[in-house]
């Protein structure tokens, strides 16, 4: 398998034409014909990422988020995100993010946050989705379901019961609120929520469960991952496929 070959799984999955404008998806880093034996999965570039992927043996990372959003004018090993470039160059590592395409499409990272807190009947459309709880809860049960399903504390604004309708958006979608409102959803799920959102959003009637940027975005990245090692088994081509262990903040030698 090829950096290319695997660049166009992920565009059947989530077209790259489905990024917003601002974002940098894409092959960042690396040769499309390069060869892969291994791929790490990880929701962002750091230090600890780059480590992983060394130690795994992975010819290839694939993230969430992108790196050079702004553009870079030298590489200088002092500069964080360049330093990480010149890693990957050094040791033939080739890097591909799938961003706010893989946000929105179908069986992206919202569709498998709305899975990953028990939603069924899921409708929605560009970030937002929207679906029903297995019964109803109070805000208080809600609370703690979210955080057991994504394994995380949230942070809980406002009041609810007999919560039914439920929206979630990934990530920074906290300003999505009027959607979630506007489908008729009860309780709103976000990565991160402003405090004049949330305020706004309480009023008009939303209970708001403030869940991480990382928590719930993580799991979206991840199936991915195993989409790609399922197809690589079902084509029985010998790649390996990893999932980074470290979180966004990890520092090196710490747990």
């Amino acid at each position: 398998m090829t950096v290319q070959q695997v660049f166009d799984f992920i565009n059947t999955r989530a077209p790259y034409e489905m990024q917003d404008p601002y974002d940098n998806s894409g092959l960042l880093v690396g040769d499309p014909a390069a060869d892969v034996h291994g791929v790490h999965f990880a929701m962002d570039l750091t230090q600890r990422v780059v480590d992983e992927a060394i130690a795994a043996g992975a010819d290839l990372i694939v993230t969430h988020h992108p790196i050079m959003f702004s553009p870079i004018k030298r590489l200088l090993a002092t500069d964080y995100e360049s330093r990480l470039i010149m890693q990957l160059v050094r040791n033939g590592i080739a890097m591909i993010s799938a961003h706010t395409n893989l946000d929105k499409a179908d069986g992206g990272i919202d569709d498998v946050l709305a899975e990953r807190i028990g939603l069924s009947n899921i409708t929605g459309e560009d970030y937002v989705r929207i679906g029903d709880l297995p019964h109803p809860m109070s805000a208080e049960e809600l609370t703690v379901h979210v955080s057991r399903a994504l394994n995380t504390v949230v942070r809980p604004m406002g009041i609810g019961e007999n919560i039914t309708r439920v929206a979630v958006c990934s990530g920074a979608g906290g300003s999505e609120w009027p959607v979630a409102h506007g489908w008729g959803a009860q309780a709103f799920v976000s990565g991160e929520i402003k405090h004049h959102d949330a305020l706004a959003a309480v009023d008009a009637g939303l209970f708001c469960l403030e869940a991480g940027h990382h928590a719930t975005e993580e799991p979206g990245i991840f199936a991915l991952a195993d989409a790609l090692q399922n197809e690589l088994n079902a084509v029985q081509c010998n790649v390996h496929v990893s999932k980074s262990q470290a979180g966004a903040y990890a520092m090196p030698g710490r747990p």
